[in-house]
C-alpha cells in the first residue's frame, strides 16, 4: 500500500478537511443548492483544487491545452498545503514536519469532525462522500497534467507515448488538460520546461528524464511546489510520486540471450561490440548490468560504447571505429541498445561493406526495425507494450493530480531497492525475432501488415509468411 494502515484514517480526514474546505468556498459564493453543472460541479463558481490554496489555483477559465514552452503567469509558486519535501535520496516521498505522531492525527480527525458538522444545514450528497469515500470534489476535479518526453529521435515518443497517454486522459478525465513538452535530447531544455510548468500550475507531472541526475532539483522543486511527479519508463531521481516502466533488467538479459542464440557456434568464445545506451540513463545502465549477466563467461565484449543522449549519429561513429579496430571478420554480433542505435550499427557495418552482417539486437519495435529484422538485416527487438504503460501512467497521474492516492492503480512498490515505499507498475518485456512478429506487434495492433509490408519489403514479408 502507498501509506502504512494506521496512517489510512488521517489520510481520509485529510481529504475530508480538503474536501470540506473547498465545499464552503462554493457555498459561501452560492447558497445550499442543488443545482449541478458538468460532471457534477456546482452550476456556478470558480474550478478549485481541493488540495492547496495557491496562486496556482485562482479563480479564472480553465486553462486551454498548450506547450509547456509558453511562458507561464508572474509569480513563483508557493508551497501548497500538504506538499512533500524532496528527500536527500531518491524515492520515499517526504512529510511536512508537524504531521507525525498520534497528538497530531487526533487533531487532525477532531478538526475533520467539526467542518464536517459545520456543513450539517446544507444537507447534501455530498457529505455521505465525506464519510464513506471520496468527495465529488476530489473525484471530479479536472487537473492540468504535465507531460514532458525526453527526445524526438527515439520513433517511440512521438508515435505512441504520447498520442496514448493523452488518449487515456481524455478518456478516464473529460476536461483535463496535458500540457506536452519535448526536451529534444537537452537536459537544459527539460530543466526549462519543467519550471514552465511549475510556473504555469500543472498540478501533477509525467516524466521521462533526459538526465535523471541532473534533473534531481528540478524534480524536487515541482514537490516542494506540490505538484506530484510520475516517473515515466526512465526513473528520475528525487522525490517521486509514482514510477511506471518496464524491468530494464530483463531487457537486457532478453537481449543478450537472443544475440546468443543467433550467434550460433560463436556464442561460446566469440567477440561482440556493446553498444549502451545514455549513461545519464538509468535504464541504460540496467539494461547493460543485465545483459553483461548473460554474456560473462560466453562471449569476449572486445569494444564496448555509451552512447550520448541515445543518438544514432554517435552510434553510428562509434561503430565505425569499431569496424576498423577489429576488421570486418572480428565481429561476431553487436549488442545494440535500442533500435535507433541498432540501424545506426547495421548503417555502418553496411558503409564499410561487412557481408554477411552479424546478428544485431534493439529494443522498443521502432516500425524500421521490424521491417529490418523481416529483411534478416537486425536479429530481434524487445517489445514493449505502450498501451498498458501509458494507461497506468495517465491513471497514476489523474488520481495524484485529484489528491487521491495511486494505490488502486499501483498496488505494489517499485523492485529498485533506491525506491522505498514509491507505488510502481513496471511491465514485463517480450523479445521479438521474425518469427513472431505476427504474434506479437500485429496481433496487439500496434502496426498492421500492411504498415509493415511496403513494396520495398513485400518479397522479405513473404518469405516470412507475413501475409494478409
Amino acid at each position: 500500500m502507498f501509506r502504512t494502515i494506521r496512517e489510512i484514517p488521517v489520510m481520509r480526514a485529510v481529504r475530508a478537511i480538503r474536501a470540506t474546505r473547498a465545499g464552503t468556498r462554493r457555498r459561501a459564493e452560492q447558497p445550499c443548492s442543488r443545482t449541478r453543472g458538468p460532471r457534477g460541479r456546482p452550476a456556478e463558481g470558480p474550478r478549485r483544487h481541493p488540495r492547496a490554496e495557491s496562486p496556482r489555483h485562482r479563480e479564472g477559465p480553465e486553462h486551454p491545452r498548450r506547450d509547456a514552452r509558453e511562458p507561464g503567469p508572474p509569480g513563483g509558486p508557493r508551497p501548497a498545503e500538504g506538499s512533500r519535501p524532496a528527500e536527500s535520496s531518491r524515492g520515499g516521498a517526504g512529510r511536512p514536519p508537524g504531521r507525525a505522531g498520534k497528538p497530531r492525527r487526533a487533531g487532525v480527525l477532531a478538526a475533520a469532525l467539526a467542518l464536517t458538522a459545520a456543513l450539517a444545514g446544507c444537507g447534501t450528497a455530498e457529505q455521505a462522500h465525506l464519510a464513506d469515500g471520496p468527495s465529488p470534489t476530489l473525484t471530479e476535479f479536472t487537473p492540468r497534467i504535465g507531460l514532458l518526453l525526453p527526445d524526438t529521435h527515439t520513433a517511440r515518443w512521438e508515435t505512441f507515448d504520447r498520442p496514448l497517454i493523452e488518449a487515456k486522459v481524455d478518456q478516464i478525465c473529460p476536461g483535463c488538460t496535458v500540457d506536452y513538452a519535448n526536451a529534444q535530447g537537452h537536459v537544459a531544455a527539460q530543466k526549462q520546461q519543467i519550471e514552465s510548468m511549475i510556473t504555469g500550475g500543472v498540478d501533477v507531472m509525467i516524466l521521462d528524464p533526459v538526465d535523471a541526475r541532473a534533473l534531481a532539483p528540478a524534480v524536487s522543486k515541482a514537490i516542494h511546489a506540490g505538484i506530484p511527479v510520475v516517473s515515466y519508463d526512465r526513473l528520475a531521481d528525487g522525490p517521486i510520486s509514482g514510477y511506471v516502466s518496464f524491468d530494464a533488467r530483463r531487457i537486457g538479459r532478453l537481449q543478450a540471450e537472443a544475440l546468443l542464440r543467433a550467434m550460433g557456434p560463436e556464442a561460446d568464445g566469440g567477440q561482440i561490440v556493446m553498444m549502451n545506451g545514455d549513461p545519464a540513463d538509468p535504464n541504460a545502465t540496467a539494461l547493460k548490468r543485465g545483459a553483461l549477466e548473460v554474456f560473462n563467461g560466453r562471449v569476449r565484449v572486445a569494444k564496448e560504447y555509451d552512447t550520448d543522449r541515445w543518438r544514432p549519429e554517435i552510434a553510428h561513429a562509434n561503430m565505425s571505429g569499431a569496424i576498423a579496430a577489429l576488421g570486418a571478420d572480428g565481429i561476431d554480433g553487436v549488442y545494440a541498445a535500442n533500435d535507433g542505435i541498432a540501424g545506426a550499427v547495421i548503417s555502418a557495418l553496411k558503409a564499410d561493406f561487412v557481408e554477411p552482417l552479424p546478428p544485431v539486437t534493439g529494443q522498443d519495435a521502432d516500425l524500421a526495425a521490424i521491417q529490418r529484422i523481416i529483411a534478416g538485416e537486425q536479429y530481434m527487438t524487445v517489445y514493449k507494450p505502450f498501451q498498458p504503460m501509458a494507461d497506468a501512467a495517465a491513471e497514476m497521474a489523474v488520481a495524484l493530480g485529484r489528491g487521491d492516492p495511486p494505490g488502486a492503480i499501483a498496488p505494489e512498490h517499485a523492485r529498485e531497492d533506491t525506491l522505498r515505499g514509491v507505488p510502481a507498475v513496471q511491465f514485463d518485456p517480450i523479445s521479438v525475432t521474425a518469427g513472431t512478429v505476427r504474434d506479437t506487434v500485429v496481433r496487439d495492433g500496434m502496426y498492421t501488415i500492411a504498415q509493415i509490408c511496403t513494396p520495398k519489403y513485400a518479397s522479405a514479408c513473404a518469405r516470412a509468411g507475413l501475409t494478409v
